[in-house]
């Protein structure tokens, strides 16, 4: 292996180039300077791992407390090894599994329609205002960015709803408050302006190609890191979302689980606080206080937390493609 280098060495210095092999040890030295020798490496790997295990910690917390019987919450407190596992929690959520699967198909639903139409309304708006061909980037631009720092409020949106568009106990009473976001619309702008290549553009639009063709066939595959990111902030947003239920729904067969839940939960805290009574009927006793809270937020997030990995690697590449300039 020695003299292969060697010649090479001769040969650099006959033409009077820089050494290769020289030159790839400098740049090893270097990326060892600037950046993790192997000891730093397995430093911030410890480091990063620890981390992680403290983001995961509670809610692997919350789900042994779920676990736990009342009588050793009672006793004990809140422990990491429970002396008494049970699944009564459940069993107590379980006794109103027709609501809950009804809640629950009604977040789904409004999660994946609420998803697509956002998404396309965002990309949509955001590729317009990207582009320089668009006689009024500027002022849709001003326009989006407004509704970031002031808002009408919610009493005329009420009003809006319930009075202009008559969307009271409607699923669309569910959708259509969260389909737009100035802020999701200022990132894909940003995504668009920096990955999508104006002469790709140019060239289709030579060839014929209309906008709603290019956008469709040519920007779109070309966004999905960007499109990935903001479906996921959208898909939270929707399943997450009670409070659009407090206010447009009445029917008892519209509401969303984060709804349901949170009527379970002020149900649980009044008979709580209202103990004598709750007590001398009885239903106090039978009710898992404390476990089926802890089981409440397990439903709630764990289909949520399931579907997370599969977007990862879009959600990392939308966020640094848009917001890192090479």
């Amino acid at each position: 292996m020695a003299e292969p280098i060697e010649m090479a060495e001769e040969i650099a210095q006959v033409r009077g180039d820089v050494k290769p092999p020289k030159k790839i040890k400098n740049q090893s030295k270097d990326r060892d300077m600037l950046g993790f020798g192997p000891k730093m490496n397995v430093a911030m790997n410890i480091l990063l791992g620890f981390l992680a295990i403290i983001c995961v910690f509670p809610f692997i917390y919350i789900i042994i407390i779920s676990f736990s019987s009342e009588a050793s919450i009672a006793t004990e407190g809140f422990r990491l090894i429970p002396k008494e596992w049970s699944t009564e929690a459940y069993e107590y959520l379980w006794k109103m599994k027709g609501q809950l699967l009804q809640s629950y198909g009604i977040t789904i639903i409004v999660t994946v329609l609420g998803t697509v139409m956002s998404v396309a309304m965002i990309s949509l708006y955001a590729y317009a205002i990207s582009r320089p061909q668009f006689a009024y980037r500027r002022q849709f631009t001003f326009i989006a960015f407004f509704t970031m720092l002031f808002s009408g409020g919610m009493v005329p949106a009420y009003i809006v709803m319930t009075q202009f568009l008559h969307l009271r106990d409607t699923i669309w009473a569910l959708i259509l408050p969260l389909a737009m976001n100035a802020f999701y619309i200022m990132i894909m702008r940003t995504f668009f302006i920096r990955s999508i290549p104006e002469p790709i553009l140019e060239a289709a639009r030579i060839e014929g190609a209309g906008e709603m063709r290019i956008f469709l066939r040519i920007v779109l595959p070309l966004s999905l890191p960007g499109l990935a990111t903001i479906a996921l902030f959208s898909t939270l947003g929707y399943w997450n979302d009670w409070f659009q239920a407090s206010l447009y729904i009445d029917n008892p067969n519209l509401v969303p689980l984060q709804s349901l839940l949170m009527k379970i939960e002020n149900n649980l805290e009044f008979m709580r606080q209202n103990s004598e009574i709750a007590y001398s009927s009885g239903a106090l006793n039978s009710i898992p206080q404390d476990g089926a809270k802890m089981a409440m937020v397990v439903i709630s997030t764990l289909p949520i937390a399931v579907t997370y990995p599969f977007f990862q690697k879009y959600f990392i590449s939308g966020l640094t493609i848009g917001g890192v300039k090479e």
